[in-house]
Parts: structure tokens; sequence; C-alpha cells
């Protein structure tokens, strides 16, 4: 169920559980009963329901169970399900008929009856009914002997669709690709049943269907698919708009008249059944828009609306909204839209009337939100008004709708006065008698809905349906021509027309960038993630395979971003309010309310004072104020010392939030209970708890007692003498500076409300990193506003339009035919085996026909096939040397003309650099596989190269393999690193290191790098201090050769002075010896003349070893003198570029220089990118290269902001890009999006790569792993088509022998209930299984008893709370005995993606559902960690019945799984004689495993086994080391 192309269809049919709410980890033992239960809260499942959409009802006699439980049947409830014996009996693999009355006895018995169930309906998908039964035996339409298919067989097919899309199930359209015949005529069937009233589809069924059509045109990328879709929005469909309408359009888009023609014409030649469907088609949205109002005029403004009406309507917008967001389908359609009024008909429905007035009553938190938004909050129509404001945008979008061009703000405004100089021409041609004054009016004055509505006002009716049939505005009804529209309708569609519309850009730079108290619990836009099951809309932006523009793309992000935040931020402030309780108290004496808080929290606390300070005035252009300060005052003294320095800690740029409380007086005593019993959420929460206002800050200052900034309360709390030996702070209160919103502020002042801002009575912090959203906002919000710059080549691929591989290589313009490919082959064999669709051909004489690298390549005409090649030129490179030149093509001596499938190599002497060791270059080791090979090369060409990297496949030596070959043939580029955490930077940052790059041209940004296992510092200012080292040392040199001159002097002062003393004395030496050496080339004396005559002979007699050698050549002893030139050459170039550091005073500027100028590759974090976007933008930073790792992982939008780190070019106005090379794996865990209906209807978990997969560019999927045995690669390698094992697996004989101690390199173990306890959870969403943990640790203990080294195991489990429990048993056992110590690491799945282990104990921890195991890419992360061996501990018979994890453990099911069979004679050592498949087992005439005699096999029986067996050992052990302590 990944983003990526499904590889097999019965792979990925499951739906995910529907997620884990997930809470901060604690803070303290106070804040520990909230805690996060989830490593990947997006995919997991709530223990227990609350409130929210209910579930379909359970089988007779089953238990209530949870939301999760209950959309994620197993195997044992699909088969206990009479569907299970439908299938059985008419689709199973022996049962090839078909009955049309088991198609309509299902439809009626066990769809219909149940209320369209969900979970039948999930039965059904799970059985394939879809595929086995529904689709194969369709009939379109009645042929001989066969009747066409009934209405109930085409709803059942729109069911199951609506089903694989709704669990986002991939490749579902696949499916009817063996007939696009039939598939036609079912699309067209089910646009018959949308127009054409029918007794056998209510609107509940039609709902069904719209959403069917919407699945259509969110599929575009199908070929059979987008034919049936775009039928519907040709320019042919224009026949529906208005003669005037249309004469107006033809006149202002004259090339669409002549298109327009052309199609009618050819409609004219059509006969028959061809042109009736044809003219079907163009009618067809126009018969829908009809229907739509039909039933939109039925819907009263209160009181119970026609069943299923307004979710009908909803369905409706959001399939509008979906082809007005696409440009090939809003291209004809949007002026059908605006012609028949849908926008203004709605405004003023009472529908519309309905939903705001609900939206209105929802911002007051006294009132009572409905408990199910699902089903009562469904009729409100507050829904249907947020999809209507969704709608408006996309239709009114500032972009043309015929060239796809966006819009700027210049065009915009001539557009809106072009419509009114032509409105004021008309009115003066034709209504000028009447309205005279509008046509000769300021065109200001009637810009704006007020002046517009009173001169319109005034219109009498017929003038004004006469101007209205002028400008092509209908006047009568759409939906009955009979009937006109009213007077004050038209006015109101006119001024909508001629109204100048604020900038989208203006909204979003006014909106705040904090969440306030409405947006934070507003259900409608921010759902409680553990009730969405994603089966009705959501006003909410989607993520697509395709957008209108690049702004259309930030908006998107911009509004997920913003809402996932605010998701968390609400999350955060339940937890914190849950702790503080407040309470409603009235004081004896005053008889004032108050609100008390009855307890405490370590992440929040009361404010004492809180008053504002500053208003800054407003900044030109701008209507609010520059900035907003106010302090706030605390008081620590009832705080830890460990809280107490938390809050201390705190630091300019840190958000805060201040929160206003007033509790209402309690409920009578059986309604408080009641309320206390429920989990609430929400407006309920918000009203429940009186949060009366929330409003974001950002520390400005720490100040001291006297009011004055100080630098850290730490240090103000010690006396100085600068104070007059006074400390600066004193006491337990503590004042903070902040910055306000100013937008916010503005807001609020607009608003004339009460003054939220004298009311505020908490303060709340969150941990730094969660925190980063304002700044991220910020970059996108500061994108929005710049003319962004995504280089041509990539343009199109990044919106999703046009050649899907148009960014490729091979269709690059000016692309590269001749390349150094450095040290990428290790020798000829090499070459040739990563090439074996190619010729390969050496460009050397016949003495030499296999030359050793390094080599030049020319690459041959069939790699660019499908390109110009008269682009394809030659560049300027660099050989290993590190000096330019030009990689002339290379000739094969025999034919001029390259061969269009040989590849041309020639083999060149790397150049000495020196006589020290540190001269002698690194070189690559990795023996690359053919796949890895090609993704180098098309990392080293311009454009996008996407790799795809299976678990264990090298995707990092890769990585690493293009940036070096990057360094070496391009000095002028810079290279960017993007990376989603610090771990998978540090990894591909060390083996960068390891390589021939200079470490001056290397930095590392952003938080991390002090764990990098790498000797030196390798941020800014490490950097810095280790050129300003590498200065002195440098310059000690120049004194030394000065020495060796004899010549006196300071010149070695300075980079200045060693710069003079280079050109003064150094180089005119070498010139005048190079001159001398020119006339003894090819004397029999020369290595003599050059012995006697080479001037730095005595500067480099430190050498290792003699420069000069009596047996060398001339042509040897030269290349020495030359080597030991460069390395002196390449002392003062460095001095040259060292000299900037002395020139800048401060540590600033010269990190700024650093990043700027020297640095060449340069890595960070996508988080650091956006943080810091705005600075790299001013301080100039350049690159021309980004490689981006784990991009599966990354957010589009966190991956999109890398790529505009820097200005356009100012020459060209051009992006500098020439790469984007992006590595990743789709098939593994996606970005982390916490909240459901983000995560699924937002589709905000869908990262750039993946869907650049999705879209079809092409992908080099890495085909050979070597990091798991055989055995253990299997348990994910079906997932990936082709994987297979790299020879240091097959042949190296650590895979090949067996885990010492283990009968099984890998097993699955049942855990059953220890203390008569499965899982358990000892507070909310804190899942734990005791006897797994136990079982696990005990585990672990027998390997360390065995000899295993600690370093080398790793324990992981899929929960928190299963975590911290067996670190807590670690803590009591081991942590404390030199016998075991602490494992490796203990960490959630989740959390040890990207990272690796020889031994992996798994704790999967649930035994009553799967939980968020079923997500199948969760679970190729947790089979593909080990290298060695892999234990699983879990309840066996619950994930067996898993239909997603079928294949996984239909694998581990092979062998036992009812013991853990182990061989506790043997202990670990490095040398193991024996085979892994020498077990010790065989099985028994009933299939039971038994041990063999003579193998010592032993089967543990359990957590008490284990634990019993592990005592033993450590007091045997014990017994024997004591008699030799005492001897």
């Amino acid at each position: 169920m990944t983003s990526g192309v499904l590889q097999d269809e019965s792979e990925d049919l499951g739906f995910f559980a529907p997620a884990e709410p997930e809470q901060p980890a604690s803070r303290d033992k106070e804040n520990s009963a909230v805690r996060s239960d989830d490593a990947h809260p997006s995919l997991s499942a709530p223990s227990t329901q609350t409130r929210g959409l209910p579930p379909p009802p359970p089988p007779p006699g089953a238990p209530s169970l949870s939301i999760a439980e209950q959309f994620a049947p197993s195997v044992h409830d699909i088969a206990a399900d009479p569907i299970s014996a439908l299938a059985a009996s008419h689709w199973s693999r022996t049962v090839t008929s078909f009955d049309p009355a088991v198609v309509e006895s299902i439809w009626r018995d066990q769809i219909i009856a149940h209320g369209l169930s969900l979970r039948k309906v999930m039965l059904l998908e799970y059985s394939q009914y879809l595929e086995k039964y529904l689709w194969p035996h369709f009939v379109a339409k009645a042929k001989k002997g066969q009747q066409a298919s009934s209405v109930q067989h085409i709803l059942s097919i729109v069911l199951m669709v609506n089903e694989k899309f709704r669990q986002r199930v991939t490749g579902v359209w696949d499916l009817f690709l063996d007939d696009k015949s039939r598939f036609s005529g079912l699309v067209q069937t089910v646009q018959k049943l949308l127009v054409t009233p029918s007794n056998e589809v209510g609107l509940d069924l039609q709902r069904l269907l719209l959403a069917f059509l919407t699945h259509i045109f969110q599929s575009l990328e199908y070929d059979h698919v987008r034919s049936e879709g775009m039928k519907l929005v040709s320019l042919l469909s224009w026949k529906c708009l208005t003669a005037k309408r249309r004469q107006l359009q033809f006149a202002e888009h004259p090339e669409r008249r002549e298109k327009y023609d052309a199609a009618e014409a050819q409609l004219a030649g059509k006969k028959g059944s061809a042109k009736e469907k044809a003219e079907f088609a163009r009618n067809f949205f126009s018969n829908l828009i009809k229907t739509f109002l039909t039933v939109l005029h039925t819907i009263p403004e209160s009181g119970a609306p026609p069943p299923h009406s307004i979710a009908y309507c909803e369905r409706f917008l959001e399939l509008m909204i979906d082809l007005e967001a696409q440009l090939p389908t809003r291209r004809h359609f949007n002026i059908i839209l605006h012609d028949h009024l849908v926008i203004p008909i709605c405004e003023a429905s009472k529908l519309a009337k309905r939903g705001r007035l609900f939206l209105e009553k929802n911002t007051a938190a006294p009132v009572v939100m409905p408990k199910d938004w699902g089903s009562a909050g469904s009729e409100s129509g507050g829904l249907f008004v947020q999809l209507l404001e969704r709608l408006k945008f996309y239709a009114h979008f500032e972009i043309d709708d015929y060239t796809g061009v966006a819009l700027t703000s210049a065009d915009i405004t001539r557009q809106h006065y072009e419509r009114i100089r032509k409105l004021q021409k008309l009115i003066f041609m034709k209504f000028r008698d009447t309205l005279e004054d509008i046509a000769l009016v300021n065109a200001g004055s009637i810009e704006k809905r007020e002046g517009l509505f009173a001169r319109f006002r005034t219109i009498d009716e017929p003038t004004l349906v006469a101007l209205c049939e002028e400008l092509g505005i209908r006047t009568r009804k759409v939906e009955d021509p009979v009937e006109s529209y009213n007077r004050m309708f038209l006015i109101n569609v006119l001024i909508s027309y001629f109204e100048k519309r604020q900038s989208q850009i203006a909204k979003i730079k006014a909106l705040p960038l904090y969440p306030d108290e409405n947006l934070l619990f507003d259900e409608t836009t921010v759902p409680a993630s553990q009730y969405f099951s994603n089966v009705h809309p959501v006003a909410i932006p989607k993520l697509n395979l395709q957008y209108l523009t690049i702004y259309d793309y930030l908006l998107r992000n911009f509004e997920l971003y913003r809402l996932e935040t605010a998701y968390g931020i609400r999350q955060d402030i339940e937890e914190v309010v849950r702790h503080l309780a407040p309470k409603h108290v009235i004081d004896r004496h005053t008889g004032e309310d108050h609100t008390v808080f009855t307890r405490w929290a370590r992440t929040a606390m009361e404010i004492e004072t809180f008053h504002m300070t500053e208003i800054g005035p407003p900044k030109v252009m701008e209507n609010k104020p520059s900035y907003v300060k106010a302090d706030v005052r605390v008081n620590l003294q009832n705080y830890t010392g460990a809280a107490q320095k938390e809050w201390e800690s705190l630091k300019p740029h840190d958000v805060l939030f201040l929160i206003s409380f007033r509790m209402e007086p309690e409920l009578p005593g059986w309604l408080q209970a009641q309320s206390q019993g429920q989990e609430l959420t929400g407006s309920d929460f918000r009203r429940r708890f009186g949060i009366r206002a929330i409003r974001g800050c950002e520390v400005s200052e720490l100040l001291g007692d006297d009011g004055k900034p100080v630098e850290d309360f730490e240090s103000a709390k010690i006396a100085s003498a600068e104070n007059g030996n006074k400390a600066r702070i004193t006491g337990a209160r503590r004042t903070f500076r902040v910055l306000l919103d100013t937008n916010q502020y503005q807001i609020d002042i607009n608003n004339k409300n009460e003054d939220v801002y004298s009311t505020f009575n908490v303060l709340m912090r969150r941990r730094p990193h969660e925190n980063n959203f304002k700044a991220v906002l910020g970059t996108i919000r500061d994108l929005m506003e710049t003319d962004l710059v995504v280089p041509d080549w990539l343009h199109n691929v990044f919106l999703g339009y046009g050649d899907r591989a148009s960014a490729h290589f091979s269709r690059m313009p000016n692309t590269i035919r001749t390349v150094d490919v450095h040290d990428t082959f290790l020798d000829w064999e090499h070459l040739v085996e990563s090439m074996p669709t190619l010729n390969i051909k050496s460009a050397e004489k016949a003495s030499l026909p296999h030359p050793g690298p390094p080599y030049i390549v020319a690459l041959p005409d069939s790699v660019f096939q499908g390109s110009d090649n008269s682009n394809v030129t030659e560049r300027q490179e660099l050989t290993s040397t590190g000096e330019k030149r030009k990689l002339e093509s290379i000739d094969d001596g025999e034919n001029s003309s390259q061969d269009e499938n040989t590849l041309i190599v020639r083999s060149y002497t790397p150049a000495n650099m020196g006589p020290y060791p540190e001269n002698v270059p690194k070189r690559n080791t990795v023996r690359f596989t053919p796949k890895q090979v090609e993704a180098i090369f098309s990392g080293m060409l311009p454009g996008l190269t996407m790799v795809v990297g299976p678990p264990g496949t090298g995707k990092t030596d890769v990585a690493v393999q293009i940036i070096a070959n990057l360094y070496h043939n391009y000095p002028d580029q810079h290279t960017l690193i993007i990376t989603k955490s610090n771990t998978a930077l540090n990894q591909l940052f060390e083996k960068i290191a390891a390589l021939d790059i200079n470490p001056r041209h290397i930095l590392r940004l952003g938080w991390g790098q002090e764990e990098l296992d790498v000797e030196g510092t390798w941020g800014k200012y490490g950097r810095v201090n280790a050129f300003l080292e590498k200065r002195l040392q440098l310059l000690a040199e120049v004194d030394r050769l000065a020495m060796s001159f004899s010549i006196p002097g300071a010149h070695g002062n300075s980079c200045e002075t060693a710069g003079y003393f280079f050109t003064q004395h150094v180089q005119p030496r070498w010139k005048r010896f190079a001159k001398r050496m020119a006339k003894s080339l090819g004397r029999a004396s020369g290595v003599e003349v050059l012995d006697m005559h080479f001037p730095f002979k005595a500067f480099f007699s430190n050498a290792p070893q003699p420069l000069f050698k009596a047996e060398d050549t001339f042509e040897a002893a030269w290349e020495v003198a030359q080597g030991c030139w460069r390395h002196l050459k390449s002392m003062f170039d460095e001095l040259e570029e060292i000299r900037a550091f002395e020139l800048l005073r401060t540590q600033r500027d010269r990190s700024n220089y650093l990043l700027v100028k020297e640095a060449r590759i340069i890595a960070m974090t996508c988080t650091h990118a956006a943080l810091k976007r705005r600075e790299f933008v001013q301080l100039g930073f350049k690159y021309d290269n980004v490689l981006m790792e784990e991009s599966a992982q990354i957010l589009e939008v966190e991956t999109f902001i890398p790529l505009l780190l820097q200005n356009p070019d100012p020459d060209t106005g051009a992006s500098r890009l020439k790469r984007v090379i992006m590595i990743g794996d789709h098939l593994q865990l996606p970005p982390v999006v916490k909240n459901m209906a983000f995560q699924r209807y937002g589709n905000m978990e869908q990262s750039m790569f993946a869907r650049f997969v999705r879209l079809g560019v092409p992908t080099i999927q890495l085909d050979a792993q070597g990091r798991s045995r055989s055995s253990i690669a299997a348990l994910y390698a079906w997932k990936y088509p082709g994987l297979h094992d790299l020879p240091s697996v097959s042949e190296s004989r650590q895979y090949q022998m067996a885990n010492p101690g283990f009968a099984f390199d890998y097993q699955l173990i049942n855990v059953r209930n220890y203390k008569n306890r499965g899982e358990t959870e000892p507070v909310r969403h804190h899942i734990q299984n005791e006897g797994e943990a136990e079982f696990v640790v005990a585990t672990y203990q027998y390997m360390r008893l065995l000899g295993y080294p600690a370093e080398k195991i790793t324990i992981l489990t899929t929960y928190n709370g299963q975590r911290e429990l067996i670190l807590s048993l670690l803590d009591q056992k081991c942590s404390w005995n030199p016998l075991f110590g602490n494992p490796h690491a203990v960490a959630t799945v989740d959390k040890y993606q990207g990272s690796q282990n020889d031994y992996i104990l798994l704790s999967l921890v649930r035994t009553k559902t799967v939980g968020h195991l079923r997500d199948i890419r969760r679970m190729i992360v947790a089979m593909s960690r080990a290298r060695l061996g892999l234990y699983i501990f879990c309840r066996t018979k619950v994930f067996q019945d898993s239909y997603e994890l079928k294949p996984v453990f239909d694998i581990l099911s092979q062998r036992p799984t009812d013991k853990l069979w182990i061989r506790p004679k043997e202990e670990y050592s490095d040398v193991i004689d024996r085979p892994v498949d020498q077990t010790g087992l065989k099985t028994g005439k009933n299939g039971s495993w038994q041990a063999e005699k003579k193998h010592g096999a032993t089967p543990v029986e359990g957590v008490e086994s284990m634990v019993e067996l592990v005592q033993t050992r450590v007091a045997k052990q014990v017994s024997m080391e004591v008699p030799q302590e005492s001897g």
C-alpha cells in the first residue's frame, strides 16, 4: 500500500488501521501518564473508542471492538463470514462459471441489508470479488446470448473500486487494462446512472458513483482512464454554454473557435451510437450540474434534510474541486462552471446559510459540538460551506486556463481593469441612457463590492436582465430554463464578476503562522485522527500527481503543513490541560469567578503578569504593526531543579504559547459524571476546560530583575563585578520578552472583541525540535511571495505534465558524452561486468589490451536514445590531478566513428601529487554492481536521477561515489547533500570524508555533527578553526622552505607575505629548473642532472624515502619532481584560499565566507534547509547539484525547499541547478504524518520521490543486496522483483555458518500469556507486553553468556511503551552487570529505519490485533534490519491471520514457531564449523519438529524456561570464576 507502483496487486489489498493518537514523550513522572506509544503514529491503531465516526456493526455475538480492530479483519474473521463461503462457491480458482443472481443476492443481502457496512465491503474486497467475479463477467452491452450487466453488478464494481481507493491500494486501474472497450462501457454506464433519474439508484448510491468519477479524474496518469475522463471536459462541451458566452470566449481566444469548429465537424461525421455517445459526453457535466442543483434546492435552511442529500452535495463539490485543481480538466470545464453559475447558486442556497450558521456557532466555546461529525454533524452544512470556499479559490485561480501560464500580480490587475473597461464600454454603447453614470465613473470607485452594489441596485430588472445577457451571464435557471433568476441574485453575480479580488498571496501574507484556538479545535478542518476512516470528503487540500502552478503546489503544502502542525499543538495543549486540571471557583468574599489549577504540568505554568510593552509602527505598504512585544513573568518556585532548568534554558527564537482559561460553573452532578467519563476532543474539549484564547509567541529576550536583557538565566544568577558584585537575577521569578504574531494581533484588533491579551493565565512550551514549524511555514510563505525559478528541464516533470522522461539525462540539451569516472571501477574486469549490454573497447594500443583504472569513457549513442545527439557536447572536465583539461573525444585508433553500442575507454595515469603519504589519493574499494554503475553514470550527467534502493543494496555507497565523481569532474560546481535524519547524514558524510576529497571543501551544517565518527570538526565554526590551524601549519612550511633557500625574512608571517614569497622566489626557481630539464630530455645523464639541479631538494629531505633513485628513468624522475612542484603549488594555493580568513575578523563573517566561497560539498538535513533558507539566499549561497538521500521519507515540500536555497543566475534569470539526484525506497516507511485525515485524504504522506515513481519518471532500482543472509533477505525480497544477493553474501563464510547457540538463523517464536496477561495498556496509548519483554531480555542475556558482543545485538519493538519496558528490564538485570551490559540499541522499528546490526531481537507486542504493523512497509523495515540473525517474539496466531502480512508469515511459519530452539553447548566465536542449514532438527510424521540426538538442539518452552536457563548459566559461570579469584 505504498504510493509507488504496485508490483503484485494481491500483495497490497489491506487497510491500514487508524492512527493511535501520538502524545508527546513524557518530560517527568507527572507527564508520563500520556506518552507516545506509536513510533510511526500515522499508521497505528487506537486502543479505545471514545467518540467520532461510528464503526460498522460487529458480527452477531462479537464483542464491541475498537475502530482499528473492526477496520482490520483477520483471516479468521474472513473465513467465518458468509462472504467467504460465497467466494469459495463462486469465485475460487476452481470455479469459473457466473451467475448474475449471485451478484444481485450479495448486493441485496450482504451490502444493502447491512447498510453499506464497511466491514462487509472490506471482506468482499479481501476476497477479490472485483478481480475474480465482477469484472471478468461484466457485460457492457447486451450481445447475442448475453445480457448487459445489471445495475447491481455495476454498483458492486463501483463499490469495490471505491474501497480500494479508500484503502489507498495502488494500481487499481491496471485491472481494467485487459479490455478497454468494456471499461469504457462501464464508465459510460456510471455516467448515465448519475444523470438519469432512477428509483434503483438513490442519493446514497449516487454518492458512490460521484466518488468513482472523482477517482477517475484523480488517476489521469493511466491512458485508458484519461481517455474516458477527458471526453467529458473536451472543447465540445462548450455547446452547453450560452450562445453569448461562447461568442465572447471565441472573440477572446480565436484559436479556440478553430478547434471547436473542427471538433464539431468531426462530430457531425459520426453516425449511430458513436455520435450518441459523443453527444452524451459533451452534455454530461451540464446535466450533472442540473441534477446537483435540483438536489440542492430540496435542502431546507433548518430541520431534517432529505436523506443523503447533503452528503451528495458535498461529494459533488469534491468532484468540482478536483476538476478545477488540474490543468487538463479545468482548461475547458472552468468556463462551464462559471456559465452555469454553480458557485453563486451554492452561495445563495439554504444549505450554505445552514452551514454558515453552524460554523459561526462553532467558534463559540460554550456551544456543544455534535458528538458525531460523521452523522449528526454531517447535516450541519459546515463541510459544504468549507468545500465551497475551496471551489471558489480554484475557480478563480490565478492561471491562464488555456496556456497554463501562472498569472503575475500585474497580469491579474490588468485583467481586472480590462473587465471594468469592457463593462463601461458596453454600457456606454448600449445602455447609455439609463446607466451612463457607471460608464463614466472612475474605475477605482466601482472595483469594490460596496461601490458596485450601490450602482447595480438602482438598475431596474429588465435593464439588469438585458445587461447580463450582453455579458453572457445566464438569466434563466440552469435546471429549469422556464424560470428566471431574481434581481438580487443577478446583482450578486455581476458584483462577483467585476469586483477586485484580494490576491491569494496577500491572503497568505496576512495569515498568522501560529494557530489560534478556532483553528486548533475546529474538527471540520483538523479532525480527530483516530476517528477518520476516509469515507467522506474533508475541506483540506489534496496533494495530487499534478499541480496547476508552483504557487498552487506551495499553497497546498502550506495549508496541510499548517494543519498538521495545529494537530500536533492541539495534542500538546490537551495533554497540558489534563495535567493542570483547571477548576471553576467562586471567591467567597467578592463573589467573582476564578479559574484555578489543581495540578501541575512540567511544560506549562501559570502567568504572574502579562503586559504589552511596545508596538512597532507599520512598514511601508503594510497595515499591521512591524512588531508587537510583550513581557511575561512566571514563578518557578514550585518546580524541581530539572524542570526549573528546562524553563531557564529557553533562549531567543524559542516558541511559546499563551493560553487563556476561563472555566464555567460545573454541570449538575449526573451530567458532570457523564462528561468526565468521555474522551473529549475538539470543541468539546475546549468548552469543557474553558479555553478562551491561544496565541503563539517567540522569545525575543530574557530579562533580569532590572528589566534589562541578559544572555541567559543561568549566568545571570551569578554575581559579577560588572553588576556591582550582584546577581542580575534573584529569586524564582523569570521574565521573558516575547514577540507576538503581528498578523494575529491585527486580526484581534480588527475584530474588536474582548481583549484576549489581558486574559492569559498559562504559558506553555514545547520541545525545541517541535517548534521548527514556524520557520518552515515562514519559508514556504517566503517562497510564495518570491518569483520562483525551477530549472526549465525539471519544471514540467515537477508539476506532473508532459513527457515524464523529459528530465532524464538522455533528453537533456547540451548533455555530456565523455566523462572521467575516476576510481569507480576497480579493474578492467569490473568495467566489463558492470556494462553487460555494451561493447567495451579500449582506445589504447594493442600492447595494452586491458588497461587499468582510472578511466575516461565515451558514452555510446545507445545511452542517449531518444535524445537529440546534436546537443551532446564535450565539457571542461577535471582529471584526478585537480587540473582543468578538455576531455577530448576518444579515438579507438582504428575507426574514428564510435559504434552506437560501443563504449570507448581510455586509461590515464593519475598525476604524482607529492612525496608524502598524505599525497597518495584515497581510492574507492567498492566493487559496484551493474545497476549501481548505471545509477552513478546517471547521477554524473545533467538531469534528474531517481534511484530506488531496497534494503542493503548500497544506496549510500552509490551516493558517495556520485558526489566524489562530481567533485573531481567539475571543480567550479557545488553540491548540496540533503537527508531526512541526522543519522543518515552522518553516515553519508563519514564515507565522503574517507574518499579523495580535500577536507577544506566539505561542510556539514546543523545539529548532529558532534556524533560524526570522523576526526576533526566539520561544522561552520569548526571548519573555520581548522582553516586557521592549517594556516599556521602551512606558514611554518613556508618558513622552512625559505630556510632551505637560505633567504632570511618573515616570509611565513601571513598568507600575503607567503604569496609574495611564492611569486618572487619559488615560482622563478621552478621555471628555471623546468627549462633546464627540457634540454636534458633523452640524455643518459638526465637523472643525475635533474637530481643535481632540483631546487627543492633540501625542503623535501624529510620525505619518507629518497626522491630520486639511481635506477629511475628520466621520465619517472621528472614525474617525481613535478609531484613535488604540485605539492608546493597546492600549499600556496591553499594559503591563498585561507587569506580571506585573515582579512575577515569575526567568526560569523568567516563562517559565511566558508559556506559561500570555499565549501564545494555542503551537507544538511531537509529541516535545516527549511529553517535557514532565508539566510542562505541573503548570503548569496550557490550550488549546482542536489543529492537527496532518504528521499522517500521526506515530505513533498521539505524536498522542494532545498531546490530553492539560492537566487537565480543574475545574467540569465534561470536556475543554476544542473542535477537533482534522489535516492530512496518508496516501499519502506513514508514521511511521518500524525493526522489520518491529512495523511490519507490530503495524501500528505506522499513524498516527491513516491509521486515521481507513480508518475512514471524513469528510475534505476538497485538489485543486489549485501546486508542479510539469503534466508533472511527472502523475508522482504518478495516485495522487490529481481533482488538477489551480492557475492559477499553468497560466498562469505560468516553468512554460510550458523549462529552459535541457535538452531536457526531466524525464527518466529510464539509468546503465550505471561502472568495470565498478553498485551496491556497501563496508561492510554502505552502498549506493553511483559511476557515478550522478559523473553527478549532473557534471550539477550543468553547470547551474552555465549559470548556474543553486545554491540552486535539490537533489540527492536513496534511500540514506544514496549521499548521503555525493555529498557527498564535491562536496567534491572543487565546494565550494572559486566556479564551482560546493554545491547547496541533498543529502538522502535520506525526509528531504526536506515540502520542495521548483525543480530536483531524483535518484539511485536500485540496479542489482540495486528495494530499498525498491518502496514506492509513497516514490516519490510522490520524484516530488513538483521544481517545474520533475526528472532521474532509475538503472538503468532494474530500475525499469521493478517491478510497483508501473509507473504512474510508464510515464510516464517515454515520453521517451528511454538518454541525457541537453541543449542546451548555452543559458544560464540568468529570461527564456527556448523553450516547454517544444519539445525539439528527434523520433522516428525505428524509434522512436528524434533531434535536429532547427536546435535544437542533444545527447545525453550517459554519465558519462564528462558529466564531459568539464564539464571542457571549465570550461577555456573560465577561458581567457576570464584575459585579462580581465590586462588
